[in-house]
């Protein structure tokens, strides 16, 4: 790795660049509130801006503030989730709503340290929101940051390794300008986003290739060094689509783990156990017919769900287990659902 020009020109052409060809017209800019920031910011976690605008007009009509975030439901704060995955974060979203009406007056915290006691807000997300809220100097290091950071300065090594990652918080707490912290913090992210993207960089249009090392080495392509691969196990599951009249069957999934708090259907892993499961459940029920087979991959497996329909023969008032209920299939689409268990409703109500 060689030193760059000047590290001052690094921030200086990236505030200037973004001021004339940054984004600027995003739902969440042009505000110094730190609940709307927040919120953004927690959305825009591993997940794209295009898939992020809607969820977020949505939620924020829903959740104008921190005290109707915390009054919520959980189950009401996942409802306005469902289909934009990680639902870790809308647990943490709203737990922490709680404990800033608790533990803060209702305020959000303007202090970097304390932001970081909240659930769900790392450093670079309390960066974020200290930059953009408060105009703070503090640096950020997401997905795109680490990529810009890695090109610029040829590091080799996946971003997200710890030693890897170390020396690029060094890198970029050097490169930290004394002023327009909103128009870098901005920039930096706007340039991972549009230009220096993970595939077909526009790096002739980008600000900073007079002075990147990747760029002059012909090595954009290569960098950042892609995560060491690792076969990904597969799981499979029977979800069992139980049907009365134009009702469906769900059930709650437990508070933690995958699908935390959501609606799913009712689940075996051999479907020769379907019985037994529905029985536990006071509901007597043969199989039909199977769906086509869904895939849906998580962080650290894939699951292969097989959906079988059924029609139930009997069902009580009430379900002997709690966290269980009958819900017509159209107001289903609405409910606090996963992407798969969503994709099955729509696929039997447009048959």
């Amino acid at each position: 790795m060689t030193q760059p020009k000047s590290l001052d020109d690094f921030s200086s052409q990236l505030i200037a660049w973004q001021k004339q060809y940054g984004r600027h017209d995003l739902p969440w800019q042009n505000t110094t509130d730190p609940y709307a920031i927040w919120v953004s910011e927690i959305m825009l976690q591993q997940t794209q801006v295009s898939a992020v605008i809607g969820y977020y007009q949505k939620f924020m009509v829903r959740f104008p503030a921190i005290a109707s975030l915390a009054s919520a439901t959980q189950e009401e704060v996942l409802q306005y989730w469902s289909g934009l995955g990680y639902y870790s974060r809308a647990r943490n979203l709203h737990h922490a709503a709680q404990t800033i009406m608790a533990e803060h007056h209702g305020q959000f915290p303007q202090d970097f340290e304390t932001m970081q006691t909240l659930s769900g807000i790392g450093r670079s997300t309390a960066a974020a929101i200290a930059s953009f809220a408060f105009n703070q100097i503090q640096t950020i290091l997401d997905g795109n940051v680490k990529r810009v950071l890695a090109r610029y300065f040829a590091i080799t090594g996946w971003p997200s390794s710890p030693k890897v990652e170390k020396q690029l918080w060094t890198l970029a707490e050097g490169l930290l300008p004394k002023n327009d912290m909103i128009a870098y913090t901005q920039g930096l992210m706007d340039l991972g986003a549009t230009l220096c993207t993970r595939s077909k960089p526009a790096c002739t249009s980008c600000p900073l290739s007079n002075a990147c090392e990747a760029y002059a080495q012909n090595r954009v392509h290569e960098l950042p060094t892609p995560k060491p691969k690792k076969a990904i196990p597969v799981k499979q599951t029977t979800m069992l689509i139980v049907l009365h009249g134009d009702e469906v069957l769900l059930q709650k999934r437990p508070p933690l783990g995958v699908w935390g708090g959501l609606w799913s259907f009712p689940e075996v892993e051999n479907p020769q156990n379907y019985a037994d499961a529905l029985s536990t459940l006071g509901i007597t029920a043969h199989p039909e017919k199977a769906l086509p087979m869904l895939s849906h991959t998580f962080t650290h497996f894939k699951l292969q769900i097989t959906p079988l329909i059924m029609h139930a023969s009997q069902q009580k008032p009430h379900a002997k287990e709690a966290g269980t209920v009958w819900i017509a299939l159209s107001d289903a689409i609405a409910a606090a659902i996963p992407t798969p268990v969503r994709t099955i409703v729509n696929q039997i109500l447009t048959k």
